[in-house]
This record gives structure tokens, sequence and C-alpha cells, in this order.
């Protein structure tokens, strides 16, 4: 078991990033090479729904089996990129959950010089294939409209693994299931999981879209009113996830077998509904047993954990917008303020990939703080009974060298080059280099929100007053505690 010391001694002060291609011998610590590719997709960009193409980084994952290093050094994969709720700057919008295909071609650039910014984008070729809409129950379409009403639960829920607890969905008069969808985590049968902002409820669909089953975490994490359930967004509950802040981050073992969900920041109880006490948020752990699409059997929750998040300078909490499985115990996360192209100020102080460690973690499962009424913060001061997931600095994606290599900066003026304010996903891929087993690519996209001012919905034009592409950023690291061979595993068939 690694201990909280040594994983903080193990990470190169990443904080020292070379972006040069290693060339010595292994290092033996958590290092950061630099950034080694950027691509990035037009704002007006529309897909085959006739769609603004947007939100695309709220999720990513790499399709299984598509990513092949090829002769000449170029890497190629797909891309599976699951948007939010459309372009919801004013209002929440009737927008189909959906996830889209990205071809990409990564050929990683390792020179000291800076790239043109259009030089820059050959490094990260993109091409997008396709879109798949998502179907709920009755072959309903779910909507991003803002959740105002209750289905009831189904009377065989906790029986039959297929039947929902109660659901979001749009209003009383509307039974459709509203889905503010976040995380992505795809199974090695085909079927994947989407964990979403308002349950917050982590749903497992079909390889064609369809909803197969539900899965509600404990009742200190419901949005509750009086005892009941108010899944709106638009206001904070009295206890549970914060309005908007649910489950940002969802991840999977390799081997698909344990499923990890992670809160945006704290729970209401917790101090969620203040940026100067929502640092202390909740992770729940899932064990899957092996399943296909026509077989669903219950996850059996088997942890739950304190995961303490970075604040500013303010001591405002830095919330996460995303992690990623490394180990059991050991986790990348998305930690970010909200600043940059598409937010204000233009000039962000915070986006990393940062890791975090929880094999000295308390495991609070099954314990009091399942319920709302004991809170795990309080008054300033963390339960004394509970010891948080240790969390350590790693890859800072603002790092101003790193920028110019590729045309970008941080901070005015304004435009395509300035990176984007919401970086919101992670995926992982092998860099291949038999003389450097433990190096990895990192992939990172953002959530542009749709902002586009040649924007589409439904065949109806919209302007959000400004042009925000989808960026992506590839970092190369170096990952010592990954298993040989487990992010092969990960996105292979």
């Amino acid at each position: 078991m690694r201990s909280r010391s040594i994983l903080a001694a193990l990470v190169c002060a990443a904080v020292g990033l070379s972006h040069a291609a290693p060339t010595a011998e292994p290092d033996p610590k958590f290092a950061v090479s630099g950034l080694v590719g950027f691509g990035r997709i037009p704002s007006n960009f529309r897909e085959s729904t006739g769609d603004t193409f947007g939100g695309a980084g709220s999720a990513i994952y790499i399709k299984r089996g598509s990513f092949k290093k090829t002769s000449n050094g170029t890497f190629t994969g797909t891309l599976i990129m699951q948007p939010d709720r459309g372009f919801n700057v004013i209002t929440t919008i009737d927008y189909r959950t959906r996830q889209f295909v990205v071809d990409f071609s990564l050929q990683p650039y390792y020179g000291d010089a800076d790239l043109s910014f259009s030089d820059a984008q050959e490094t990260l070729s993109l091409k997008y294939r396709s879109t798949l809409l998502y179907t709920e129950r009755d072959g309903k379409k779910p909507t991003g409209l803002e959740p105002l009403g209750v289905r009831a639960k189904d009377g065989r829920a906790g029986i039959q693994p297929e039947a929902d607890p109660a659901m979001p969905i749009a209003s009383a008069s509307d039974n459709r299931l509203s889905i503010d969808a976040e995380g992505l985590a795809i199974n090695p049968d085909g079927t994947w999981w989407t964990s979403d902002e308002a349950g917050p409820y982590i749903y497992k669909f079909n390889s064609g879209g369809f909803l197969l089953q539900t899965i509600q975490p404990p009742q200190a994490f419901l949005p509750l009113n009086n005892g009941s359930l108010n899944f709106t967004e638009a206001v904070d509950p009295q206890t549970g996830r914060a309005g908007n802040k649910g489950f940002e981050g969802l991840t999977i073992s390799p081997t698909g077998d344990k499923l990890f969900a992670l809160l945006q920041s704290a729970t209401v109880q917790d101090g969620g509904s203040d940026k100067s006490t929502s640092r202390f948020t909740r992770m729940v752990g899932y064990d899957i047993p092996p399943a296909n699409e026509e077989l669903n059997i219950e996850p059996t929750l088997f942890g739950e954990w304190v995961v303490p998040l970075p604040v500013n300078s303010k001591q405002n909490t830095l919330a996460q917008s995303e992690f990623h499985y490394l180990t059991d115990t050991t986790f990348f996360v998305l930690s970010r303020d909200a600043n940059g192209g598409g937010g204000s100020p233009s000039t962000s102080s915070y986006k990393q990939a940062d890791l975090f460690d929880i094999s000295g973690a308390t495991n609070i499962r099954g314990t009091k703080f399942d319920n709302p009424k004991n809170p795990v913060f309080s008054n300033g001061v963390l339960d004394p009974s509970i010891t948080p997931a240790t969390y350590v600095p790693f890859v800072n994606f603002l790092d101003p060298v790193q920028l110019a290599r590729f045309g970008l900066h941080n901070g005015n003026p304004t435009g395509s080059q300035l990176i984007d304010s919401k970086f919101e996903s992670l995926a992982l891929a092998p860099v291949n280099d038999p003389k450097f087993p433990n190096d990895y690519f990192l992939f990172t996209a953002s959530d542009n929100d749709f902002i586009s001012t040649q924007g589409f919905f439904d065949g109806v034009p919209f302007s959000g007053g400004e042009d925000i592409d989808t960026q992506i950023l590839v970092f190369r690291v170096t990952l010592p505690n990954v298993a040989p061979g487990s992010i092969e595993q990960a996105i292979s068939i």
C-alpha cells in the first residue's frame, strides 16, 4: 500500500516541465515531458444532425481497439466525445443526449522552436465521423431541459437491475428523462456508463444508445428538500449535490470491473453552497459484475471517500471537471478555474491534471455520513474520524513556454489562440516506447459551451456572441505506478 508521503515524493515537480522527448534512462518518478500535440474543431462546425458541434470536451474516451502506432511514428485512433445539454447560456434547451465519433492523427512535436498556430494544428489532426443519439425508456428521447419533475420509482427497483429509481424529468407534463451528461466510461462489451449532474445518477446504455440501467448513489448525494427529491439544477437543494455540481467525473478500471464517480465539489451539507467551503467532495466506487448487453447485474457499492480539492489565492475551491483511473487507489483529476476563452477574465490561474490517492483515506461507505444529517465537513472543520485522499499537483496546462510552442497563450488577446476556459475531460494512451514503458499520452478536451456566432440548433440559428472552438491538448507523461499493459487493455477490444 502506498503511503501518503511516498505518493507526494514520487511526483516530479511538474513542476519541471521539459518538452523534449526523453533521452535518458526511465525516471522512476511521475514526470511531465510537456505538451506534444494540439488540435481544434471550429465553433461553427455542424455535425450530421445539422446541429452545431459543441460541448464535446465534457467527456472523451478513446474508442477500444482504435489506437495504433504507424511505421512513421504517427499515432491514430478514434475519440468518443460526449457533449452535455446543448447551448444553454440563456436557458436550457431540448437537446437530445448524444455522442460524437471523431478520428484523430497525432504526430507528437518535441522541438524547441515555437510553431505557428497553423502548423501546431498539424500535430493533432481531427476528423468528425458521426453522431449517435441516446434513447431512454419506451423509445423516448432524453432531453437537456431543466429537470423540474420527478418520474415515480419503478416498483421493481432494488429487485430487478433494470428497474429505475425515481428519475429526473423535464416536467410533470413532459415525462422524458432529463440528462445533463458529464462523465463517460466505456465497457469492454461495448456498453457504456454516463454520469449526470442532476441525479446525480449513472446511466448504462447499450452499444446502440438505449438506456439499460440506472445507478442511484447513497442518500447523502441526492438533492433533497424536506426529504423529497428535487432535481432542479437552478438552485441548491437543502442537502445533497449542489446545483449543477453532480457527478462531473466518471472513470472505469481497464477490465471494467470497477466504476468510480466523483462530485464536482462538496455536497450542500458539506459546505457545497459556497466556494469558500466546498473543497471536500465525495467519491463513490462500485463493483461491476461481468455482463453483456442482454444481462444487467446490480452494481455493488464498495467504497466512498472524501477528496480535498485545491483552492485559489482567495481560498475558493477549484472544482474538478473530470478524473481518470490509474490504479485501484490512484487517479488523475482535472481541477480548474473558469477563466480563459469563453470565460471571464481571459487570464487563467489554474488548469491542471493532478493526482490523488485513496490508499490511506477513510472508507465512509455504510457509515452515518450516508445520512445527509451528518456532514463530513462542518463549521470549517473536517470530521476528525475521516482521513481524506492525498492530493498532489501534477500537469499544468497553463505553462507559458509550452503554450507558446503551439501558438497558444493565456490571457489577452482573445481569439482562437487563447486557451479555453473549460477543459473537462481526460483520456490516456500508451506511447509504446520500449525505452520508456511508463510513458503515456494524456489527452484533454475543452467544453466550448456551444458558443458560436454561427450556431444552429434544430434548424434555427443562434449566436453566443463570440466564437469559442473546441480545443484538444496532448501531453506526454510518465506514470510509474500504472500496471504494465493496463492502459493498453483499457482501450483494447
